[in-house]
């Protein structure tokens, strides 16, 4: 049964949210128990499992032996402007294979960030923009268990351990209550900050027209990602 990928409150991880804790933030479920799947490490490479129907065409998978150092230059074209983010293979190089797999399949064209809390965080990745869709499978998470998640933080969203696909969020302020369970791919440039506050935040809340009643108001659409 598909659920709602989410990053939840450290205190309410299984029975939701109180009023003093953060949202939640809907993503894809697993089509399976994941817990019996192989730990990724740099020893065993990556498994990306099938996981329902892809949200949008994926004619290639990942490869199960990534770069596994060097970073990979990726660079959202928004409404909002350009926003830059740096990838770093050697923190979770099955995330950033995954990543750049996809964008060079254009799945992240013409999508939109589906998720914005203002002072929280932007979440993008979901070609449904329902908060539910994922590339047709998912790989196991890349954690250190010393996480954290700062200003301009990209990080993978998930519904559960080793629940990752395609749904990715951008950090807008630090969030030291959140655990340590969402695997940190890299970071904004402070310029790439800038425009997302003035191209995005500064407009406010969400758009009254999304369906779901959480995408931004103006800016969160990507029209194409460029990857160097």
């Amino acid at each position: 049964m598909k659920i709602k990928l989410a990053i939840l409150a450290v205190a309410f991880v299984t029975v939701g949210l109180s009023a003093c804790a953060e949202p939640e933030f809907p993503m894809t479920s697993p089509a399976a128990d994941p817990s019996g799947d192989p730990e990724v490490t740099a020893a065993t490479g990556c498994q990306y499992v099938e996981d329902g129907e892809p949200a949008k065409t994926v004619d290639t998978l990942p490869p199960e032996d990534p770069q596994t150092s060097g970073t990979l230059t990726a660079t959202l074209n928004m409404g909002a402007g350009k926003v830059t983010m740096t990838l770093d293979r050697s923190l979770a190089p099955c995330a950033v294979s995954s990543f750049e797999t996809l964008a060079s399949q254009g799945y992240f064209d013409a999508t939109t960030c589906h998720r914005f809390v203002d002072g929280f965080v932007l979440q993008c990745g979901d070609p449904s923009a329902t908060g539910m869709g994922g590339p047709g499978y998912r790989f196991a998470d890349e954690l250190t268990g010393e996480e954290t998640y700062t200003y301009g933080t990209v990080a993978m969203a998930n519904a559960g351990p080793d629940t990752n696909g395609s749904q990715f969020f951008i950090m807008l302020a630090d969030a030291d209550w959140m655990p340590a369970s969402y695997t940190v791919m890299g970071t904004v440039d402070a310029d790439s900050m800038k425009v997302i506050e003035q191209g995005i935040v500064a407009f406010g809340g969400v758009n009254p027209d999304d369906p779901n009643g959480s995408a931004p108001k103006q800016g969160g659409d990507i029209t194409s990602v460029t990857l160097s």
